[in-house]
């Protein structure tokens, strides 16, 4: 927008107006400084507000589709299962009318355990409008009803029954999309920059301690024992040489054998654990990352606002064109760059490849000494982009190689002239 809009000033000759006036570019463009200032710092509150809250509801929205179950679907001759401790068989859904035929329903849904089955002609299930109830109506059929108690293995019962219409109401759960509570999901995209900077310090500590945990059993008991200082000076000066690989290899072998099994068990046990403190830690770690991360992106974006506006408003001073045209190229070109090299350092830094400072300021250090030169530039009206003037550039190069080229390209000559009279 900044270069659309002092490209357009431009090019109508209005900014060489104001400048003929004797307003800087700094006065002229003040307005538009204190507008950016005002969107960057609404575009603060706006990540730091407005998107955790968007993000715990958007979480809460996924959890609940994922939880809801499907619709009541009945293909021929295939059961249904999508209903607990219910199956359903239809012989055939007439798709105008949705009659059911043949239809054979198993209900294991008595807490005592009886098993109930229904054989129907036809009939009609469906949900209710608010999808808390199963509306069964069935017509012309049977129900077996199987009672089982603690001696059904060997005495069990058998009912049946016979009816020509059958209603039933069967409360479902599950159908009706819930709405469960957005506080719950709670990750780095989800909390304020002050939540944040908590999350940060406690992952720290957590971290620190889990390292700790991990590596000093190790250097101090397990494998790696660490040589403490001697409490008391003795005169080694006539002792020999320690030798304890032959001492080993002098034992008896079951005595050896059993050295080696008690060094394998040690770190085997120092392994395992090492392996488990190290998932803890890495854990602790991810989030770590994460967490750096969201919390400078909540202030990097206000800032590349600015920079980018430093860019386009001499950008747009400079090339003097307004549109849809030249200004919309380098504008996409500057966002391309920023965005590869912003994308890239959120990448390492997550990964911990990188610190969070350096990944998610990486574009506002490469770009902010572009929008000075080119604040620098289009303050002393500066023809970066005229072609003109980079034409005069190229011709008076040309005019200073020139007599250089010439006095190569003669010695060429020449050297070409003598080596012919001498072959001549």
């Amino acid at each position: 927008a900044a270069i659309m809009t002092m490209g357009s000033l431009g090019e109508n000759y209005e900014l060489l107006a104001m400048k003929s006036a004797g307003m800087s570019l700094v006065r002229i463009t003040k307005p538009l400084i204190i507008l950016v200032g005002f969107i960057a710092v609404g575009s603060f509150f706006i990540g730091n507000d407005l998107v955790p809250y968007a993000n715990r509801k958007m979480y809460s929205i996924i959890y609940d589709i994922r939880q809801q179950k499907q619709t009541l679907e009945f293909q021929d001759g295939l059961f249904f299962n999508g209903i607990d401790n219910m199956s359903i068989r239809v012989g055939h859904q007439d798709p105008e009318t949705h009659l059911l035929r043949d239809v054979l329903i198993y209900d294991n849904r008595q807490a005592n355990g009886n098993m109930n089955t229904i054989v129907a002609d036809s009939g009609y299930i469906r949900l209710s409008d608010d999808k808390r109830y199963l509306l069964v109506t069935l017509f012309h059929g049977q129900t077996y009803e199987q009672a089982r108690n603690s001696q059904w293995y060997t005495k069990s019962t058998l009912r049946h029954h016979t009816f020509d219409l059958q209603k039933q109401i069967i409360r479902m759960d599950g159908f009706a999309m819930g709405r469960s509570d957005a506080n719950q999901f709670s990750n780095s995209q989800t909390k304020d920059i002050s939540e944040l900077q908590h999350d940060i310090d406690s992952l720290e500590l957590k971290v620190n301690a889990a390292t700790t945990s991990s590596y000093e059993p190790l250097l101090k008991e397990q494998i790696f024992v660490l040589p403490q200082p001697d409490s008391l000076r003795v005169d080694k000066r006539d002792y020999g040489n320690l030798m304890a690989m032959d001492s080993i290899a002098r034992l008896p072998v079951r005595e050896k054998e059993e050295v080696w099994d008690n060094a394998r068990t040690l770190a085997k046990n120092s392994r395992n654990m090492f392996a488990f403190d190290e998932t803890t830690a890495k854990d602790a770690l991810n989030q770590l990352y994460r967490s750096k991360v969201e919390w400078h992106k909540k202030i990097s974006l206000p800032v590349s606002i600015i920079i980018f506006f430093l860019i386009g408003a001499p950008l747009g001073a400079i090339i003097r064109r307004g549109g849809l045209g030249l200004p919309v190229v380098v504008s996409i070109i500057f966002f391309v760059i920023y965005y590869i090299i912003s994308l890239s350092g959120e990448k390492l830094a997550k990964e911990g490849s990188w610190d969070a400072v350096y990944g998610m300021w990486l574009s506002t250090f490469i770009l902010t000494p572009i929008a000075v030169y080119l604040t620098y530039k289009a303050t002393n009206d500066s023809s970066l982009l005229d072609t003109d003037w980079y034409a005069g550039k190229i011709k008076a190069v040309e005019e200073r190689l020139a007599p250089m080229f010439r006095k190569i390209k003669n010695a060429i000559k020449f050297k070409c002239n003598g080596k012919r009279d001498d072959s001549e």
